[in-house]
């Protein structure tokens, strides 16, 4: 069912495009989603857990997709609660007060986050896979007054005030239960009164913001409120049939996505299974095993359901959703999926870490069909199309970079007022960096992120869709696109490619076969095969990486 049009929007907006001629900023054409009032103190906790439905105490939260280990929504809270009040007690931590967290995701870590949540102390999770000189820098960015990991982890951390929690231990577990609920009354009742102001800081996330070092992206609780409550309204709108609700979390937790969608199934009474890291074929004996209804991933996870041959020997029947994010997904392989998926609604959404996840998104069948599209912007949302070079803004058609405004905005770069005031101007927008268009129906168009086009001659050329075009390719596995220096051109579009198993494509079938579908100035002019390609936990192709790949065999050859 297509999502209602927004009653509210004032007549000089175009109601297909949510387009304001005048102001040349594009509506939400969802109905707005009423927020609680400011002046209210309110965490994001507590505002969840005023959303979750009362039939949820017996059911189950949490399951570890390896073990089956399970965690009800009362033995959670449980342990949410024993563990606030154990970490005030033993640590005297108090709202305000920063703890990074380096661990690996497991059944622990979301009561780790809920807690901490609730008496307002600042949540800032990191990669455990992180190098110690990358970790030290996001340590100096928060500056935490106290630290949770595992024995194995914690020796990468700088020592702090309050040292680290190792959560392994047997002095953890004690503090999962040492306030044991008292009376009979719900968990829910039984949790530590809010006292936490919706101005407050909530969480420090790290993120490259649009160019340039890992930056800590400041959030406060309102910012997290806001998406939440608009998705919930918007569920609210379209009457949601009352199906058992299994979401398969391949996303790392400490990723912006990962942590958003935690805290949306929660509000929602859903139950999560947990995977500490992607194996593809676990994966799908996990969604067997449990039932699995919908499934958050990143564009590499939907390629691998198209490619793969193992997904057809499993029973996939129960899967209703997949909600990809993180990255653009080409329209090829969009199409690609629902074909062989044709049970499966692949929805797409857009967001980013400085907007705390989410920005836009398909709404049923009849918007996630609209092929290539990240969907239309989020209720409370608003965005402008500016031309980069001029700084007009555009109307639907154009192309230019994704200017966001809305309550889900960051707050700022902690401890980076430079990077703030190049990314947020003084009248609340956020720059994206993100090379996009509005259609004449409200979706959005990922085209590149603008510091990735490639500058070929007078031309501009984006790998995100030379890349699409690769995938499309039954014998590429997996492939990105980067800029390569050239003395006539400045830039020449060099693809690093993965074969499909058994594949022998060569380079020059590759380039052929992109040549037949663009402009000349478009063609790939230099290929390298290689093993894997590298990417963020979000699937984001990591281009610094095969860049410096590029220029160092360069180098070697010079």
């Amino acid at each position: 069912m297509a999502a209602r049009t927004n009653p509210s929007i004032h007549s000089t907006v175009d109601p297909s495009s949510g387009y304001c001629s005048a102001t040349k900023t594009f509506h939400s054409l969802r109905p707005p989603a009423p927020l609680p009032p400011p002046s209210q103190p309110l965490s994001v906790f507590h505002y969840a857990l005023s959303l979750l439905p009362s039939s949820s105490s017996s059911s189950t939260f949490l399951v570890d997709a390896p073990s089956g280990h399970r965690l009800s929504y009362s033995d959670f809270l449980r342990r949410v609660r024993s563990l606030a009040l154990s970490l005030q007690s033993r640590f005297s931590l108090s709202k305000g007060d920063v703890a990074f967290i380096l661990a690996p995701t497991s059944l622990h870590l979301p009561v780790i986050y809920f807690s901490l949540l609730s008496i307002g102390v600042v949540v800032s999770p990191a990669n455990p896979l992180g190098s110690p000189s990358e970790i030290a820098h996001q340590v100096h960015l928060c500056r935490p007054t106290i630290a949770f990991s595992t024995s194995r982890i914690a020796p990468k951390l700088p020592p702090g005030p309050h040292g680290t929690v190792l959560i392994d231990s047997p002095e953890f577990e004690s503090m999962l239960t040492q306030f044991g609920s008292t009376g009979d009354g719900p968990a829910a009742e039984l949790m530590p009164p809010n006292q936490v102001e919706q101005s407050n800081p909530v969480a420090i996330m790290f993120s490259s913001g649009t160019t340039g070092r890992v930056k800590g992206v400041l959030m406060t609780h309102q910012n997290l409120i806001a998406p939440i409550a608009g998705i919930y309204h918007m569920r609210l709108e379209q009457a949601e049939p009352e199906l058992p609700l299994v979401s398969l979390f391949t996303l790392p937790l400490f990723h912006m996505f990962g942590f958003y969608m935690l805290l949306r199934a929660f509000a929602f009474g859903e139950t999560v299974v947990l995977m500490e890291k992607l194996d593809f074929v676990f994966m799908l004996r996990a969604i067997e095993r449990y039932r699995v209804t919908r499934m958050p991933v990143s564009p590499p996870l939907i390629m691998a359901f198209v490619k793969s041959e193992i997904a057809g020997k499993y029973d996939l029947s129960s899967l209703r959703s997949l909600g990809c994010g993180g990255a653009p997904l080409g329209k090829e392989v969009a199409i690609r999926f629902r074909e062989r998926f044709p049970h499966v609604e692949l929805t797409q959404g857009y967001g980013l870490t400085e907007t705390c996840g989410v920005a836009t998104r398909t709404s049923g069948p009849d918007e996630a069909n609209h092929h290539g599209s990240v969907g239309r912007i989020i209720p409370n949302m608003e965005a402008k199309i500016v031309d980069p070079s001029t700084g007009d803004a555009w109307p639907p058609g154009q192309r230019g970079e994704l200017w966001l405004r809305g309550p889900s905005i960051m707050k700022c770069y902690v401890g980076d007022e430079k990077a703030t005031a190049e990314t947020i101007d003084s009248d609340g927008w956020l720059r994206t960096g993100d090379l996009c268009y509005i259609d004449s129906e409200g979706f959005l168009f990922i085209v590149d992120r603008l510091k990735e086009l490639i500058k070929y001659k007078a031309y501009q050329v984006a790998p995100a869709e030379l890349e699409q075009l690769l995938h499309s390719n039954p014998d590429v596995a997996d492939a990105a696109v980067i800029p390569y220096p050239d003395e006539e051109a400045g830039q020449i579009p060099m693809a690093f490619v993965v074969r499909k198993p058994g594949s022998n494509i060569t380079e020059s079938q590759v380039m052929d076969f992109i040549a037949k579908q663009v402009a000349p100035y478009k063609k790939i002019r230099r290929i390298a095969l290689i093993s894997s390609i590298p990417k963020s936990p979000a699937g984001k192709i990591l281009r610094r990486e095969l860049v410096n790949l590029a220029t160092s065999v360069r180098s070697a050859k010079l």
